[in-house]
């Protein structure tokens, strides 16, 4: 069975705002990110260098992006949502198969910690 989890954000903020801050929040959430020639960004973090390429739409406020590390690739669906004039953020998180059930809860952890991160940037902007 797939397992996945799905992660939603109100910000105050609109949407164009968040979506161009989402897009510009990789080196302000991983000091050591550098955007490559191809618009991805390459940084360091605890299992090794990683990759982040977004595929992005913002007349759709789409913002998916593919996440590659050491370990495993995730293909992340992530929208930015109008409401009034504040923004909802969702992403869904699909469980690799190469991860186990207690190493998938411990990264849901950490991209927890770092929706509650990019929130406080993107509202800062």
């Amino acid at each position: 069975m797939v397992r996945s989890r799905t992660i939603t954000m109100s910000v105050s903020r609109k949407t164009g705002e968040v979506f161009d801050a989402i897009l510009n929040a990789p080196p302000k959430i991983m000091p050591d990110a550098k955007q490559n020639g191809d618009g991805s960004w390459s940084f360091s973090t605890p299992r090794g260098n990683a990759n982040l390429k977004f595929k992005h739409n913002k007349t759709f406020g789409i913002l998916d992006h593919l996440y590659q590390d050491e370990e495993n690739l995730w293909d992340v669906p992530m929208r930015v949502v109008p409401s009034g004039n504040e923004s909802e953020v969702i992403i869904t998180i699909v469980k690799p198969d190469t991860l186990t059930d207690a190493q998938f809860d411990e990264r849901m952890k950490e991209i927890n910690q770092l929706f509650e991160n990019l929130k406080q940037i993107v509202e800062k902007n």
